[in-house]
């Protein structure tokens, strides 16, 4: 058997009340701290509140101004649409003999004026009139031959009725007759062929207008339908532009062309039926009227104005805020006079302005300028645009 576990001894009742003394000590200084923190919080606080009351209070802000259109909506806008052509003659020709032969002249040069019927160019002739004479004397032989043939049918045919000529020998003055005839209609028509010849080795414009090439200097040997001028008519210049099929015809009857820096009126002359295969478009001519000074193979430029219905109303482009989630928004102001946000549709674009949908309450403005100075839920003061 061990011995029993001996007891802790008792502390003395001395020592129990020297403890107890500190705490006590301890909890009153704590007190004492807390309290005069307590109090130096609340007469700082009076302290503030005396010197800000004897400051005086800040003058009221001033009311900010903004510039503000009323909402006057409209059943739609224009839209201005440009198509890109060019102008050309409306006809144009190279110019080229029908028969070959030496070139012998040619009579105008790059930029004359011509007028129709003018002689441009001759071919040497000269093979031509030496068949042309031999021609001649070939027919004035046949027509002497056929003379004394004439006058042997005649003989003939009055001494077979006396009975003195048989009749072969007038059938045969007949053949001899018959074989001249048709010997003179040969020979006139290789006249005739020969004089076609020469007449076509002069070639004439054929119609008035201005040369724009010239390929050759006198004196080559040109092949049959080898070209060596160029002609365009000057008069009434036209412009082919191709147009998409969502354009109205109606639209293209007068318009308006901008060539260079000037405008031109136009009609439509023509709209081809067929899509050009490359372009998908239609192929519209169009006559200017007053444009003698346009250059062939000028840039023209077709302006067609086509109305879109659709209720909205025009703003300035700085009147537009974006919004969130890819969302434009206009400033507006309430009959109060406060700034409200209205989310809006952007529908079209025209320069500086842009065309809006969107729900507006009655009563209420748009904020046209300025629309960063102010915030929504501001009370703003309202000026008119100008």
């Amino acid at each position: 058997m061990s011995e029993p576990d001996r007891l802790p001894s008792a502390k003395p009742p001395e020592t129990r009340l020297r403890g107890l003394s500190r705490l006590a000590a301890r909890l009153g200084v704590t007190v004492c701290f807390i309290a005069v923190a307590i109090a130096a919080v609340y007469l700082g606080s009076a302290e503030l509140t005396r010197r800000a009351e004897a400051v005086p209070a800040p003058a009221a802000a001033a009311v900010t101004t903004v510039s503000a259109r009323p909402i006057l909506l409209e059943s739609g806008y224009a839209v201005d649409r440009v198509f890109i052509g060019q102008v050309e003659a409306q006809r144009q020709a190279d110019i080229s003999f029908e028969l070959g032969g030496k070139l012998e002249q040619i009579l105008v040069d790059e930029g004359d004026m011509v007028f129709e019927g003018q002689v441009l160019a001759t071919l040497d002739t000269a093979l031509l009139e030496a068949e042309k004479d031999r021609l001649k004397a070939s027919r004035d032989a046949v027509e002497a031959q056929l003379g004394f043939a004439q006058k042997t049918v005649t003989r003939n045919t009055e001494l077979n009725g006396q009975g003195f000529a048989s009749r072969a020998r007038l059938d045969e003055a007949v053949a001899r007759q018959d074989e001249l005839l048709s010997r003179r209609s040969e020979l006139d028509a290789s006249m005739y062929d020969v004089n076609l010849r020469i007449e076509k080795s002069s070639i004439r414009a054929p119609f008035a207008g201005r040369v724009t090439d010239r390929r050759v200097d006198g004196g080559e040997t040109l092949g049959a339908g080898q070209a060596f001028l160029g002609l365009v008519e000057a008069a009434a210049p036209q412009v082919r532009i191709g147009v998409p099929l969502d354009v109205d015809t109606s639209l293209l009857a007068d318009v308006r062309i901008k060539i260079g820096t000037r405008h031109y009126a136009a009609s439509l002359a023509t709209l081809r039926p067929d899509i050009d295969p490359l372009t998908r478009t239609r192929t519209a001519l169009f006559e200017l009227t007053d444009a003698v000074n346009v250059a062939f193979g000028q840039t023209a430029r077709l302006y067609v104005s086509a109305f879109v219905e659709a209720a909205g109303l025009w703003v300035p482009a700085t009147a537009l805020k974006e919004g969130g989630r890819g969302q434009w928004t206009l400033l507006v102001a309430d009959n109060q006079h406060l700034v409200r946000q209205a989310i809006v549709e952007v529908l079209h674009a025209d320069g500086h302005r842009v065309f809006v949908r969107g729900v507006f309450p009655d009563g209420t403005v748009v904020i046209d300028q300025g629309p960063h100075r102010v915030t929504v839920g501001q009370r703003v003061s309202l000026s008119e645009a100008d």
